[in-house]
């Protein structure tokens, strides 16, 4: 197991999600930030099932970034209770796993 993270976060506009990206870029918690053509989504929420129409970010980061991550997504998010889920890699190509060291501050 690598000490990589992939997190997933979902928000409620293009705007949004570009945002969140660029400032998680920004403050060097992710290397990457992939952000979905719309979804959407299903649940339940204060007792009542919702839909909506989403864009998932896919965020690309370390174990050591998540705190700060996760700190920063809430901060700057406009839902009441933003997702943020972090999924261990259990292995990936080693160059990248590098370049993902590299854009977060990994290999000080």
């Amino acid at each position: 197991m690598t000490d990589k993270i992939v997190v997933f976060t979902t928000c409620g506009s293009e705007e949004e999600a570009r945002k969140l990206a660029a400032i998680l870029i920004e403050k060097r918690v992710a290397a990457c930030v992939n952000i979905t053509a719309p979804l959407t989504s299903v649940y339940r929420w204060k007792g009542a099932v919702e839909e909506s129409r989403e864009w998932l970010l896919i965020v690309k980061s370390r174990r050591a970034c998540f705190e700060q991550l996760r700190v920063a997504l809430e901060a700057a998010h406009s839902y009441e209770l933003p997702e943020v889920l972090a999924i261990p890699v259990l292995d990936g190509s080693p160059n990248y796993l590098a370049w993902v060291d590299a854009e977060t501050g990994g290999n000080q």
